[in-house]
Parts: structure tokens; sequence; C-alpha cells
């Protein structure tokens, strides 16, 4: 049986020109992102969405680009055919453009992505040009981009404004001739996505964007139901995990509190040291060797 072909970012060029639907989905590890692949998206995003679903912190400003490296070498471990995208966290790219470059290169170099996100429009169309001159595929992202939310005030929609509306066409148009090869819109006005998607030459993965992107991607914990400090108006639960979770590990420490668990299924024997005589030259042997490293 043939291997599947790996998705790169010609599969999302020739996704747009058949008018195919992208299907991307975030993972934070290894058996997420066997989950994702076996679903059968075309892409994982290593969002440092994270550091809220994952490592508890508030908003995703506190992510860092060791804490990113360290879950995109976990889900390149899969060896998904979905391509793999790893996030650039706040301030791993705003300083200068040479910072950009290391640390894109490093989630390709080290961590296994395939190609990397950024977050911005206009004020990062030189990084995008630099990375992909050196060979790193980019990702552009505008609308609600959650590294700016101290910025917006609050995680809400951008793009309802007349002005607003064509500043986000012109970012994205710009991205797209800078050479990303697909930008992310995310929480704007359906009818906005909708004009970015038929204007630029190059896919536009919507979130919270209405039904007119060239695909979709949602935080796999927001769509399973991990998640559950809230659930966002642009997400749907497909299922409520945590409640299933919940209740299973409940059942677990009741079990070990009443002596249901282990039973005689879960417990091994058939011991060399069966015998308790067995036991006390075994002690003595250990006893010495500790005082003999001590």
């Amino acid at each position: 049986m043939s291997t599947p072909q790996k998705n790169t970012i010609r599969t999302f060029a020739q996704r747009k020109e058949r008018g195919e639907r992208l299907v991307l989905v975030t993972a934070y590890d290894y058996p997420t992102a066997r989950l994702a692949d076996g679903a059968g998206v075309d892409a994982i995003l290593v969002g440092d969405t994270l550091g809220m679903v994952v490592l508890g912190y508030d908003t995703t400003i506190p992510v860092t680009v060791e804490e990113m490296l360290h879950h995109v070498k976990a889900v390149a471990r899969a060896r998904p055919r979905a391509l793999i995208i790893a996030d650039l966290p706040f301030l791993s790219y705003q300083a200068n453009d040479d910072d950009g470059v290391r640390n894109a290169g490093r989630m390709l170099k080290e961590g296994g992505a395939g190609a990397v996100k950024v977050e911005g429009g206009e004020r990062v169309v030189p990084l995008v040009r630099r990375l992909v001159s050196a060979g790193i595929p980019v990702m552009g992202h505008i609308g609600m981009t959650p590294q700016s939310v101290n910025q917006f005030g609050s995680f809400r929609v951008q793009g309802r404004a007349r002005g607003d509306a064509g500043r986000l066409l012109e970012e994205a148009r710009l991205l797209a001739d800078a050479g990303c090869f697909a930008i992310v819109i995310e929480m704007a006005p359906a009818e906005l996505a909708a004009r970015i998607t038929e204007t630029v030459s190059v896919p536009t993965i919507g979130i919270g964007a209405g039904p007119d992107c060239d695909g979709e991607i949602q935080v796999m914990h927001d769509l399973l139901g991990l998640f559950d400090r809230f659930v966002p108006r642009h997400t749907r639960q497909y299922a409520v995990l945590s409640e299933i979770a919940s209740e299973a590990l409940q059942q677990y420490v009741a079990d070990v509190r009443a002596g249901r668990f282990p039973t005689e299924a879960n417990t091994f024997h058939e011991c060399d040291l069966a015998d308790p005589g067995d036991w006390d030259p075994l002690l003595q042997r250990a006893a010495e060797t500790l005082r003999a490293q001590s």
C-alpha cells in the first residue's frame, strides 16, 4: 500500500484553483496530531492558542519560542500527512526582522514544521518577503489578531467600519503579493471576508469570518469541548469531552477508594522472589550497596 502524499503549500494553491475547501485544526501534542491527521484535515496549526487551552494563560501573549518549539516537535513526531504550520509567538518577530527569520527558521529546522504563521498586515510585509526568500513558507493572519488584544481592548470583531474594512482588504492584498501562501481571516464580517477571498490569489482561511472563505480553521479544544472557560461564538462543539473525562475520573476515584480497582485482572504474579525467605538477602545486599555509594 502506497504512503499518502504529504500536504504542502502547493496543496493550498491547488485546492483554491479547484474550488475545494481546506480544513485546518489546531493540535499541540502527539496524540492530538494523530487524531487530527486521522480525521483527514489538510493542515495542523500548532497555534499559540496553546497558551490558553493547554498552559492556562489568560491570553496568547506569554507564550515563548521555547514553549512553541516544545509543542511543534511533539506534533511533528506524529509524522502527519497534514502540513504542520507553527505560530510565531509574541515578540519573536515584532522587535526586528532578524529575530523573525531566526525564530521561524528554528520552527522548521528544530521543530519539524513545514511553514510558519505571523500576525499582522502591512507592518509584517518586509518580514514575510525575507522569510519567503529564505525558503520559509508563510501564512498570514489578519482581522482579530490575538497578539494585539491589548491594543484592541478585547477579543472583538475587526473590519466593521468602512475604513477598517478597506485596511484589511489592502493588508490581505499586500500579504499575498509579499508571498504568503494563505491568509487567516479571524473575526471579520462575512461580507468583507468574501470580498477578500474574491480579491486575493491565495487561499483565505476563516475563523469567525463566515462561510465564503476558501477554508476554515478551529481550535481543537473548542470543537471537542475540552476548554470549558468559554465557548467562542465562531465555533461549534461537536462533543463535550470535558464532561465525559470528568465523569470517568470521578468513577476512578470512587473505585480505588471502595476497593473495586485494581482487580485480579489488573494484577501481575509469578515473581521470582515469591518465597518470603528470599527477601532478606536481597534487602541486605541493597542496603550494603547504598552504604557503599554514600
